[in-house]
């Protein structure tokens, strides 16, 4: 690689003028410095391809700036020197991140081999890296990630609804991606190059949303001392995103289907009507039907809300998705804090498939990134898995019978209504969660008179 740019870290002048002049005979543009702090300045004005530098340097020394490359400059790679007798130093280099080592003294060959062969090994990596990106592009869709059928499934209904007006509701389980679903829809649309405006419905005071959705005058309450646009104001031309719409108070429901209908909003204190353009994408965790049923959301909201459906899959229906998105946040988490880790051991891996994953994609996202911020020299460990992840599933299933015996009977109750209260109230959820068909949940709900029977008819039908 005669284009590469090397920079080349000796205190020693007499060495510096021996080796530099050599790399340059080879075609190599070759930078140099003294120490570690004028190596970085060096590192600031111009990147280099390769840094070869001596382990033994005036007041920090080689493995500090194989540290402080690492972190600033992580595609870069390194070469550190050390003089004859000191192996262990070079190994321990190796092990923090370093790409090879030289020992002194070293003859010409030597250097000129372990450069070439150096700078070959980031070649292959980045190329490596570039093959992976393309076939990641082949399972993601934005910054949604799977290739397993039931995300494929969801990349093919958000690319064939994101070219429309529609108003989409997205459904699923808190952690799933309602979000990144919502911002691929908007990506992928003629609204792009306008905003992206999210609001989180359970996230704001009761008495403020009104103000939050459609903006206020000045004057309008306590506090509103100058006038206030609101979120549909602030989404003219682009993607309002409501989130949990089901936490919505039945009393702001009409106000906000007449906003999404006629496209006029009016600010709390005003009376004049104002004119938005606006693309509507809902999110929720619940099951609206069933809200409906309840007397808490409004029907024709519903309906107006549930044009077409988007339903993001629960992580544990899609295994087979985790070693995809472990590497694809373990990306992130490198780019985002300016580390290095080695590939996940098979074993771990095996782990992540294995567990549940209550939180879902979030969970493991938050997971795969603790592991890299507590990896040491380069390796994750299994060790540093959070309890409930790294807890071994029992044989027998975690269950005991008491020994006196139990009533089946309230034994299944009691399952119904934890399910349903760990699931808040999402039948569809709970019935996952005790891995039953919908239909025979519902079925043993109405047994139980857990649910109104005519609620769950209505619900059938």
């Amino acid at each position: 690689m005669p284009d590469a740019r090397l920079l080349v870290v000796e205190d020693d002048i007499d060495q510096r003028r021996l080796v530099c002049p050599l790399l340059r005979g080879e075609g190599y543009a070759v930078a140099e410095a003294g120490s570690v702090d004028a190596a970085l300045e060096e590192l600031a004005r111009s990147p280099v391809d390769l840094v070869v530098s001596d382990w033994k340097l005036p007041g920090r020394d080689g493995i500090e700036l194989l540290a402080e490359v690492r972190a600033r400059y992580p595609e870069t790679a390194f070469i550190v020197v050390t003089a004859y007798g000191t192996i262990s130093s070079a190994v321990k280099a190796v092990r923090q991140g370093a790409d090879d080592y030289l020992t002194k003294p070293f003859e010409k060959q030597a250097l000129l081999l372990a450069v070439e062969r150096t700078l070959t090994a980031r070649g292959l990596r980045r190329e490596t890296q570039r093959l992976s990106e393309e076939l990641l592009d082949r399972d993601r869709l934005v910054d949604l990630v799977g290739r397993s059928a039931s995300m494929q499934a969801v990349f093919r209904r958000v690319e064939k609804l994101a070219g429309t007006a529609a108003t989409v509701l997205v459904s699923g389980e808190s952690g799933t991606g309602k979000e990144l679903a919502a911002r691929a829809l908007h990506a992928l649309s003629r609204r792009r190059a306008g905003p992206f405006v999210a609001v989180n419905c359970a996230a704001i005071p009761e008495n403020l949303l009104e103000a939050e959705f459609f903006g206020a005058e000045k004057g309008a309450f306590t506090g509103a001392e100058r006038t206030r646009l609101g979120r549909f104001e602030a989404a003219n031309e682009g993607t309002l995103f409501l989130d949990e719409i089901g936490e919505l108070p039945l009393h702001l429901q009409p106000k906000l289907l007449r906003a999404i209908q006629e496209g006029n909003v009016t600010r709390v204190g005003g009376n004049a009507e104002i004119r938005t353009d606006v693309r509507i994408v809902a999110a929720t965790n619940r099951e609206l039907s069933a809200e409906v049923s309840a007397g808490r959301f409004r029907e024709d909201l519903f309906y107006r809300l549930n044009v077409v459906s988007v339903e993001m899959p629960p992580l544990r229906e899609r295994r087979e998705d985790i070693p995809l998105l472990v590497s694809h946040f373990v990306g992130r988490a490198e780019r985002r804090h300016g580390v290095r880790v080695a590939a996940f051991p098979q074993a771990l891996v095996r782990r992540l498939v294995d567990y549940a994953w209550p939180g879902n994609v979030r969970e493991l996202a938050n997971v795969v990134e603790r592991l890299v911020l507590l990896s040491e020299e380069g390796h994750v460990r299994e060790d540093d898995l959070p309890g409930p992840v790294s807890a071994r599933p029992g044989t027998d299933g975690g269950f005991k019978l008491p020994p006196g015996g139990l009533s089946w009977e309230l034994h299944e109750k009691e399952c119904l209504r934890q399910a349903l209260e760990l699931a808040g109230g999402n039948r569809s959820r709970a019935a996952r969660l005790l891995d039953m068909p919908y239909k025979a949940f519902l079925y043993r709900l109405e047994k139980f008179g857990l649910v109104p029977a005519a609620a769950e008819r209505s619900l059938e039908e």
